[in-house]
């Protein structure tokens, strides 16, 4: 099958793959990831001192029997 083309008009616009994103949109997204990053490991943190066993933890949850 032969197709013949007489005659294309069309608007090429070229961007920059890095210049995607406006700054402000990129600082947001950076600020948004900092801030999840930051409570994940905070919850880290908080479970590992709520697993801890110290010895007065330890003397509380054995209690005295009554």
């Amino acid at each position: 099958m032969e197709v013949n083309i007489q005659d294309v008009v069309a608007t090429v616009h070229a961007v920059d793959g890095e210049a995607l994103l406006a700054p402000r949109t990129l600082e947001k997204i950076v600020r948004a990831v900092l801030l999840a990053v930051r409570e994940h490991e905070d919850h880290g943190r908080r479970l590992k001192l709520e697993n801890k066993v110290t010895p007065g933890s330890r003397d509380d949850s054995e209690g005295d029997g009554r």
